[in-house]
């Protein structure tokens, strides 16, 4: 029996079998194009596992007949890299040698800077490999020194051929017909998250678990749904999925489609986090839906006070109410930009000092130094408002909030617009009226 995984005997050879990836890969593809023409640079392979990462990197050694070293940065050390260096220029690799130093983000900077004095003198190429975002988790002396490809989830589409090749293969190892039923290979290309290696595992593990019925296996459904829970999720609290679901969530209610934020909401929840769906939900009633619909603030909080006393599953409701509410709701941003541009300034230095007549005069002594002298107190006004002066001398023209399009912040507008151009507040209308006197 060959006890290879068959993952990795299944492993593409060349270009032309990788799955996946036609945008760097395809016919006319910018890393394809590098790699026919054997000239290859240094390079950072960015993406999710199970993408075929490892397998490009295998396919450029064998093109450039250079030898290749695998690394993999969580137990490698600058040491390992040292005996790769030594088989430069030796017979163990005459045509140079390609490191591909998996995982790379777990080297530190201490290492991640040894690792440049090998890149720079030309002995070696380095590929590295990377799950996080190398914006992020690489420092910018390796970044400026590589090119960055991005791989990205498979398609559904460009996995099923890959199992079935993988069932075809299982077929020739063991002499056993895989008899999967209607449905099973397109939910393992589903189900894996635009993970290959993980669909291809998934094949093995059924065909290894499947009934043998006179030579054909039975591969079925339900063997699938149960071996597939939850697989298909890529989520990581600290990584980039995390972020990248909170950021697809809040601009589905900014964009006011109710559909997409409870898919993005589910996905949260589905991984276990509600705490981050209810600190993003909040952050987005005060942010997107703002002063157009300010109750939506309390009504979220109670939303997300129910979630938290109910826990999951039953969470989901209320958090559902909340999303659904603030993608329908109207919007406005008025407050956030209105609070960043009093920050940009209170930032840049440019204030000054508070009008003396707004100082805290509740002091003995206040009056001596001018505190609150010629203090207005609007109460006392017409309308509770009266001119005078907030801001200091140096902004006092100064203008950071601006009335958002909505009906709510409009009705506010024209409401101080009479009162401060002394027309006095708006008459109540005359129903409005009967009601009190009733």
């Amino acid at each position: 029996m060959n006890d290879r995984p068959l993952a990795d005997e299944i492993r593409p050879q060349s270009l032309d079998e990788v799955v996946g990836q036609r945008h760097i890969l395809g016919p006319g593809g910018v890393l394809r194009r590098i790699i026919e023409g054997g000239n290859i640079p240094n390079m950072v392979f960015y993406g999710p596992s199970g993408t075929g990462k490892t397998t490009v990197a295998n396919i450029i050694a064998n093109r450039t007949n250079k030898t290749l070293h695998r690394l993999n940065a969580t137990t490698a050390s600058i040491s390992d890299i040292r005996d790769v260096i030594a088989d430069v220029d030796t017979l163990l690799a005459p045509n140079g040698v390609l490191l591909y130093l998996d995982e790379i983000q777990y080297f530190n900077k201490k290492q991640q800077q040894s690792l440049l004095e090998f890149m720079e003198n030309g002995k070696i190429t380095v590929i590295a490999s990377t799950t996080e975002n190398p914006y992020f988790a690489l420092f910018n002396a390796i970044l400026s020194r590589s090119t960055v490809f991005e791989f990205k989830p498979v398609e559904p589409e460009d996995i099923e051929p890959a199992v079935r090749r993988a069932f075809r293969l299982l077929e020739e190892r063991r002499r056993f017909v895989p008899d999967p039923e209607e449905g099973v290979v397109r939910y393992l290309a589903e189900s894996c998250g635009g993970d290959v290696r993980k669909a291809i595992n998934g094949a093995e593990l059924l065909y290894t678990a499947g009934r043998n019925e006179s030579g054909h296996v039975k591969i079925t459904m339900e063997d699938a749904l149960m071996l597939a829970q939850k697989s298909a999720m890529r989520y990581d609290r600290d990584g980039d999925s995390h972020y990248d679901i909170l950021s697809a969530l809040q601009k589905s209610i900014r964009g006011s489609d109710p559909d997409a934020a409870l898919h993005y909401l589910a996905r949260l929840l589905e991984a276990g986090d509600l705490v981050s769906a209810c600190r993003r939900l909040m952050v987005i009633a005060c942010e997107d839906v703002g002063l157009a619909y300010p109750q939506a603030v309390n009504i979220v909080k109670s939303c997300i006070d129910a979630a938290n006393m109910l826990g999951l599953p039953e969470a989901r409701i209320p958090l559902a109410e909340a999303a659904i509410l603030m993608a329908t709701a109207p919007k406005s941003n008025s407050a956030i930009t209105g609070i960043d541009a009093a920050l940009s300034d209170v930032r840049r230095g440019n204030y000054g000092p508070i009008p003396s007549h707004l100082m805290d005069a509740h002091y003995h002594g206040a009056k001596k130094l001018g505190r609150g002298l010629t203090y207005a107190y609007p109460h006392d006004c017409p309308n509770h408002w009266c001119p005078q002066q907030y801001l200091p001398d140096r902004i006092r023209n100064a203008v950071y909030y601006e009335f958002g399009k909505n009906k709510v912040e409009q009705a506010a507008k024209a409401y101080w617009s009479r009162v401060k151009s002394g027309q006095g507040a708006p008459s109540e209308p005359a129903d409005a009226v009967k009601q009190k006197q009733n």
